[in-house]
C-alpha cells in the first residue's frame, strides 16, 4: 500500500514538473516573439494597451490633444517597463517553480533561477539588436531581474503556506487521534 502511494506521489511530481516545463517553454516562446517584433510593431502593441488602459481615466478624457499625447507617451513607457516586469516575473515563477522540485538546497534552487533567468533576460535583449527600429537596454535586462526575484519569493511564500496548512493538517489529526 505504502509503495502505491509513493508511486502516485512521484506521478504527480513529474506531472506537475511537466506542466511547469509546458508553461515555461510557452513563456519564453511569448517573449521571443515580443522582442522578434520590429519597432513599430511593438510600439503598436504597446500603445493599443496603454490606450485601453486609458480609456478608463477621466484625467485623459478630458485632456487636449497636444496633453493627451503627452499622457499617451509616458503611460506607453511605463506599460512597457511594466510588461517587462511581469513577464519576467512569471518566468521567475516557473522556474523556480521547478527548481523547487529538484533534491537541491534552497540556496542552489534560488542561485540557478536567478542564473537561467538573468541569462534569459540578456539573451533577449541581445535578440532585439536583430529587430529593425529596436535597440537592447541594460535597464530592460534589470527590471527582468528584479521580476525574477519577485517569481522566486512568490514561490517561496506558496511553499511557506502550503507547509503550514500541512503542518496544521497534521497537528489537527494527532490531536483526533489522541
Amino acid at each position: 500500500m505504502n509503495q502505491k502511494k509513493e508511486k502516485k506521489g512521484k506521478m504527480k511530481i513529474k506531472l506537475f514538473r511537466v506542466i511547469l516545463l509546458i508553461l515555461l517553454i510557452g513563456t519564453m516562446f511569448t517573449i521571443f516573439k515580443f522582442s522578434s517584433q520590429n519597432g513599430t510593431q511593438s510600439k503598436g502593441v504597446s500603445t493599443k494597451v496603454s490606450e485601453f488602459v486609458l480609456q478608463f481615466s477621466n484625467k485623459y478624457q478630458q485632456a487636449e490633444s497636444k496633453e493627451k499625447t503627452k499622457i499617451l507617451l509616458r503611460t506607453n513607457a511605463v506599460m512597457r517597463k511594466v510588461a517587462h516586469f511581469l513577464i519576467y516575473t512569471l518566468l521567475g515563477l516557473l522556474l523556480m517553480g521547478i527548481m523547487s522540485k529538484t533534491r537541491l538546497k534552497d540556496k542552489w534552487r534560488i542561485l540557478i533561477t536567478i542564473f537561467l533567468g538573468l541569462l534569459y533576460a540578456i539573451s533577449d535583449e541581445i535578440h532585439q539588436i536583430y529587430s529593425p527600429g529596436r535597440t537592447p537596454k541594460i535597464a530592460d535586462v534589470y527590471i527582468d531581474l528584479l521580476g525574477i526575484f519577485l517569481g522566486i519569493l512568490l514561490v517561496i511564500l506558496i511553499r511557506k503556506i502550503y507547509n503550514n496548512c500541512i503542518t496544521k493538517r497534521l497537528q489537527n489529526v494527532t490531536k483526533n487521534v489522541t
